[in-house]
């Protein structure tokens, strides 16, 4: 079978998680990706360390597989003449350029999109950033902690209330989620690319695509610009769109909106007798008597685990889902079923799991390619591809335009 993007190469000057993604989602699609490091390696490089696995493969750096896993790596000074020339031959001969620079940073080392287009007059510009590339907040730097959750709202809708504590998001959850923005954009950028001929520029940023995760919310306060407003789980609109702990102390989550659901919901915890109690007998009640209701759902599930709930859910038509841990999603039958942890194999640790992207193909070769490449592990296979001799590469290390992993 052959990969969508079996004849697409990509360069990507990029760092840390959200950018990256976006490349390793490319070269799942079977792209040839080529990841521009500056000499010292990009900074996510050797960041995780898990915890509990065995000596022989505890140090390899997993979180940095995932995003960058099948890709080729080229170490680059970009701060040298020499090294952006290597840079501009590289990208003279590609499809997509990517970068997570801000704009200070790609007219530094020629990487704009008018110095890209014209050493490629075809190419597709694409670009992440926290904030855009225009607008007051353009310089500033931004994480997904910072831009997707906190700038964007997520953080403050999540609260439990106006005093309730600020959740913390697990790592790179926003920059995988605006990786998937910046694929989309590519992906369309490129088939304008091929119809017209001419160059393309994207962007996407943390804020904006976390913005649009919040649409349905925004919908609204777009117009009237009111403030959310934070509700306990003692304060929802109704008791079947809620969650709850079970006898075993892990929870569960309902999501029935329709009024039908309330009696339902009565009859599978066994509290018939709210159905004749007149203070619940609309959702107007309900929610004027929700601490009430929730407390007697949390004492009736606290008699059976989740998975036994779940059981006679399932067998009553509740709509329900388990709220796992994720060492409970890394052995669900569904995942697996789904393949979402492919199995890839190392030449340092043989095989291992990783992380399969959120897209399945019927009749196309999809999925990882290889692990993440060591620093520099390409530098002189691409260089000599692009037509330079040995002679002009050992030059090039020598001066310390580049660096390539077996030199060292």
């Amino acid at each position: 079978m052959a990969a969508p993007l079996d004849d697409v190469r990509v360069i990507e000057v990029d760092s840390w998680m959200a950018t990256p993604s976006a490349g390793a989602i490319l070269a799942d699609l079977g792209a040839d990706v080529i990841k521009v490091e500056p000499l010292e390696g990009d900074p996510a490089r050797g960041f995780s360390r898990p915890a509990k696995l065995p000596p022989e493969i505890k140090d390899y750096d997993f979180q940095f597989d995932v995003d960058n896993r099948g890709k080729r790596s080229i170490a680059v000074d970009l701060d040298s003449a020499p090294g952006r020339e290597v840079v501009h031959r590289l990208i003279a001969g590609a499809d997509v350029f990517m970068c997570n620079l801000l704009v200070h940073r790609q007219e530094r080392f020629g990487l704009d999109p008018a110095t890209v287009t014209a050493v490629n007059p075809r190419i597709v510009h694409a670009t992440l950033t926290g904030y855009g590339t225009t607008g007051p907040e353009a310089w500033r730097p931004g994480y997904d902690v910072t831009a997707f959750f906190g700038r964007s709202g997520i953080y403050d809708a999540m609260r439990e209330g106006p005093n309730g504590t600020v959740p913390m998001a697990r790592p790179a959850q926003g920059d995988h989620t605006t990786g998937l923005a910046l694929v989309g954009a590519v992906l369309a950028a490129l088939r304008l690319a091929e119809r017209t001929g001419e160059a393309q520029v994207v962007e996407t940023s943390l804020y904006e695509t976390a913005v649009w995760t919040q649409a349905s919310d925004y919908a609204i306060t777009a117009m009237d610009k009111a403030p959310l407003r934070q509700r306990a789980r003692e304060n929802l609109i109704i008791p079947t769109a809620n969650r709850y702990p079970c006898g075993d102390g892990k929870w569960v989550v309902f999501n029935m909106p329709q009024d039908s659901a309330w009696p339902l919901l009565c009859r599978v915890i066994e509290r018939l007798d709210w159905l004749e109690d007149e203070r619940f007998a609309d959702i107007r009640g309900r929610f004027a008597h929700m601490p009430e209701i929730v407390a007697g759902i949390d004492e009736a599930l606290a008699h059976r685990t989740r998975d036994e709930w779940g059981q006679i859910f399932d067998a009553e038509g509740i709509i329900w889902g388990p709220v796992l841990g994720l060492h409970e999603v890394a052995d669900d039958p569904q995942a697996e079923a789904l393949g979402l942890f492919p199995t890839l194999d190392s030449p340092d640790i043989g095989e291992y799991r990783s992380v399969g992207i959120p897209m399945r193909f019927a009749t196309a070769d999809v999925g990882p390619r290889g692990p993440s490449p060591k620093l520099g592990d390409h530098t002189r296979e691409l260089l000599t591809a692009a037509g330079m001799s040995d002679e002009a590469i050992d030059r090039l290390i020598a001066e310390g335009a580049v660096h390539e992993s077996s030199a060292e």
